[in-house]
């Protein structure tokens, strides 16, 4: 029998961090609120059970996901209007941050409801706790767009960000994702792969990313789990910028020739090598050839 005082509060939404992997990591707060909340809104109810099934909970779970957000969240008013608690949990990390919630909680706070955060795991905390980067600040983006105009363009407005930029990224679009940010980048820019995170394949490479894509390729597990990518704060000075025009020329030019004539025209308009470009575009034709695991 779980001794403990604590009782989830009535008309009270608690949005409750849970495990990205290692289910030990769930804190004890957020076990209080599970264990006594009346309803658990759950993305995945099937996700979810598994986590309460494995700490003896016996919660009444319904589904609230980015599909019924909105019906989700008139039918959690109601409850905590009628004086029912609710905790709010996503399949694994903080809810409302690159996961459902986020107009769930809106829409709670808008009829004057009161909304309690329960504090825990985040992927994004986690991966930049262990990259051993110094800096004071960081951008988050989340997943980048599925699409590679769009995801190149999202790339190039943090080309020049001075402060670690964070990914979210799935296992089946690592590589093209990758070879986006090498041809829009340069291979100089680092980057840092977070994969896996407290799972028992975890693991966390740095290198640049003229290397990374045969990093990936090195092992076909290196491409599987969810990532995190880091990447790195822009260097600073000119010959950095003109060393990424070159490359955004570069990446243009290939979309109609060959390799060898894209990269002779691109050194003829921007004054960069021609071997250099050349070597670049040999690399990216390699990313865009390789295949999915």
């Amino acid at each position: 029998m779980h001794a403990n005082p604590f009782v989830a509060e009535a008309s009270t939404l608690y949005v409750v961090a849970t495990p990205i992997g290692n289910l030990r990591d769930v804190t004890l707060r957020a076990l209080d609120v599970l264990r006594t909340a009346n309803i658990v809104a759950a993305e995945d109810t099937r996700h979810t059970r598994r986590l309460l099934d494995h700490y003896g909970i016996a919660a009444k779970l319904v589904a609230a996901h980015e599909h019924n957000e909105r019906a989700a969240a008139a039918r959690v008013i109601e409850w905590l209007r009628a004086g029912q608690s609710v905790a709010l949990v996503t399949d694994a990390g903080t809810p409302a941050v690159s996961d459902p919630g986020a107009g769930l909680v809106r829409e709670v706070r808008s009829a004057g409801c009161r909304v309690v955060p329960i504090p825990g795991p985040s992927a994004l905390v986690t991966a930049l706790s262990a990259a051993g980067i110094e800096s004071t600040a960081f951008l988050f983006r989340g997943f980048l767009p599925a699409k590679s105009e769009s995801r190149r363009e999202a790339i190039e407005a943090h080309a020049n960000v001075d402060a670690p930029v964070l990914y979210y990224e799935a296992p089946h679009r690592v590589r093209e994702t990758l070879a986006d940010l090498l041809a829009v980048l340069g291979p100089e820019r680092r980057i840092t792969l977070a994969r896996e995170l407290t799972k028992v394949f975890e693991s966390i490479h740095e290198c640049t990313l003229g290397e990374v894509i045969g990093w990936i390729e090195a092992d076909p597990n290196h491409a599987r789990g969810e990532f995190v990518l880091i990447l790195h704060a822009a260097p600073l000075g000119d010959a950095d910028a003109k060393a990424r025009e070159a490359l955004r020329v570069l990446d243009v030019l290939m979309r109609e020739l060959p390799a060898s004539q894209a990269a002779k025209l691109a050194a003829q308009i921007t004054g960069a090598r021609r071997n250099d470009l050349y070597e670049a575009a040999l690399r990216l034709t390699q990313a865009a050839r390789s295949p999915e695991t």
